[in-house]
Order: structure tokens, then sequence, then C-alpha cells
């Protein structure tokens, strides 16, 4: 028999099965419950639960299947305090004190990877070889911003807190980690499991459907 017993059935009156209820509550602590974390355990991130958070974000979907997202995994005390020294204000302590810091970046140079992920667009490569730093720019950053999306759900469902941060010295970053390169740096993302004693701000309200969309 089918969990809902009428038309006028809701997920709060609904008999749901032990699964759903579960899954339900995943739901709950990846997008609902979980909050921007600052304060951060101790306790080390490993290179594989990064890994598994991954495999799961990188179906995000980007244009041209292009996926310019790059990261910089920040782990030693020598390169927190490398990256700490071109974050803002508390953007600082925080970095250094985190069990590992991402570095959100776009490659602008995502098209040397069409061959294999666009195989359909026989010219791609050579096309966007030839096009102004401007197109690599329009293509790149908001895919990589899409895919970082992904990414943070992505680390939350592998039980990991995340603090997302826009307040650094972009330029500053880039000429340290990526100056052979065309990575450029738009995020830094702390990752860890909070602090037992993690104070976190009442929840701030959010914009209802309605307030948000036009329906024409």
């Amino acid at each position: 028999m089918d969990s809902f017993t009428s038309a006028t059935d809701t997920l709060e009156t609904a008999q749901l099965p032990d699964e759903a209820i579960a899954e339900l509550s995943e739901i709950d602590r990846i997008f609902v419950n979980a909050r921007t974390t600052r304060r951060f355990a101790a306790t080390e991130v490993s290179d594989e639960v990064l890994a598994r958070a991954y495999d799961k974000a990188r179906w995000a979907p980007t244009a041209m299947n292009s996926q310019p997202l790059r990261l910089l995994v920040v782990r030693t005390p020598q390169a927190r305090e490398r990256l700490a020294a071109h974050m803002s204000g508390n953007n600082r302590d925080n970095t250094l004190a985190a069990p590992v810091s991402l570095v959100v970046a776009a490659d602008l140079d995502f098209h040397t990877n069409f061959d294999r992920l666009a195989p359909h667009m026989t010219d791609a490569v050579t096309e966007w070889r030839q096009k102004p730093a401007q197109a690599h720019e329009a293509m790149a950053i908001p895919s990589t911003w899409l895919q970082m999306a992904y990414l943070i759900l992505a680390l939350r469902s592998e039980g990991l807190d995340v603090g997302p941060m826009t307040g650094f010295k972009a330029d500053g970053i880039n000429q340290e980690f990526f100056a052979d390169n065309a990575w450029r740096t738009l995020a830094v993302l702390n990752v860890g499991y909070a602090a037992a004693d993690e104070k976190v701000y009442p929840r701030a309200a959010r914009l209802e459907f309605n307030e948000i969309a036009r329906i024409v």
C-alpha cells in the first residue's frame, strides 16, 4: 500500500516509511539546519573525505561541461600563514585556526580539457584558445560559483561544517599561489567539524517564494 493514504496528505500528516523520514532528516540537516561555521574542533579532515565530497559535487551543471572549478587544499601551518596574510579582518584568525581551507578558483584555461569533456565539439580547444580573456572569465566564473554551491552541500553531506568567505585580497592570493597558472580566486571555504562551543547567531529570515519569483 502506498504510504500516502489520501490526496490531501502532506509530509506532516502522511505515514512515511522510516527510510523516507531519514532522507527528509538528512535534507533538513544539509539545507535547513546547517550554519556558517567559524570555529572548528581540532579533528583532522582527511583528503579522502574531501575527495568523496568532490565526487558528489562534480556532477553540477556547467557551461559546455567546462568544469572550471579548481581547489587549492591548504592544510600545513606554513601554507595557512601564506593564505591568512591575504585574508581580511576576522577571516585571518578563522583561517589560521581551521583544520583545512579550500581556495575555490576558476581555471580560465578550462578549454584545454574540452577534448575529453566535450568531444562532440571537435574544434573547441582551438576556438577557445583564440578567444579574449574576458570571454574565458565570462564562461568560467559563473560555472565555478555553481560548482562551489554543490561542493558546500556535498561537504555537509559528509558530516563536515563549512565557513565560506569572500573577504580577502584575491590578487594577493592569485600571486601567492597561482602565479604560474590561470586559476583565479573566487572564495575560500574553511572546512572541518564545528567546535562544541561554537556559537551562531539566531537564524535570520529567508525570503519566501512569492517575494522572489515573478510568474508570467
